[in-house]
């Protein structure tokens, strides 16, 4: 009999390449754009959102018989919104000029549509253990896509990668990089790539 992968690790591999939630399903784009300026604020935020989704998505899973349909919405959000407190509080905590740097896009967490859409999609209607991992794949999927943006920009914006230098110093830093339009021409090259190997793989099989 052919090996069949466990629906924990599928749910995983899905959130990371199948079902990106950036360069697949093109969601959250604001957090994407606005802190993948350097690849340490597209890191910081990455692994915020993952938090967020794997324990709003273990709490949603557990309450998901017990929340009435008319308001689950609003109790999905108040426990997305606790997590992102708690976040917040940590980034804050551990590192002021990181926090200060992402600003208002950790409180924005909440609002996140690959977030909500988890909980309300599959969280709701799974058992914890599959949620859990579902959280964790789109949160690490989400993560990846930032680096990819962020380390980009930074090394082509300042020649730089975490702040370590990793170009010579006769390099010319593409400022365009570092603004808003340098976010949308480095997600367009991602998008681009991952649609020349989509459609590739789809006409291999």
């Amino acid at each position: 009999m052919p090996y069949a992968a466990p629906a924990s690790a599928d749910e995983l591999v899905k959130g990371l390449w199948r079902e990106n939630p950036v360069f697949v399903q093109v969601l959250g784009m604001c957090p994407t754009l606005a802190v993948s300026n350097t690849a340490l604020n597209a890191l910081a935020m990455g692994l915020a959102t993952t938090f967020v989704l794997v324990l709003s998505n273990a709490v949603v899973s557990l309450i998901r018989n017990f929340v009435p349909k008319q308001v689950r919405i609003t109790t999905f959000i108040l426990v997305i919104a606790t997590f992102v407190t708690c976040v917040d509080y940590v980034i804050q905590a551990l590192r002021l000029d990181l926090h200060r740097a992402l600003g208002a896009f950790i409180s924005l967490i909440v609002v996140n549509c690959i977030i909500l859409g988890r909980a309300e999609s599959f969280a709701s209607k799974n058992p914890v253990v599959p949620a859990v991992f579902d959280g964790l794949g789109m949160g690490l999927g989400f993560t990846f896509a930032l680096l990819c943006l962020g380390s980009l920009r930074e090394v082509l914006g300042a020649g730089r990668l975490f702040g370590v230098a990793v170009l010579p110093a006769a390099f010319e830093p593409w400022v365009v990089m570092a603004l808003p339009s340098g976010g949308f021409f480095t997600l367009a090259l991602w998008l681009l790539l991952f649609s020349a190997l989509k459609r590739r793989r789809e006409a291999a099989a």
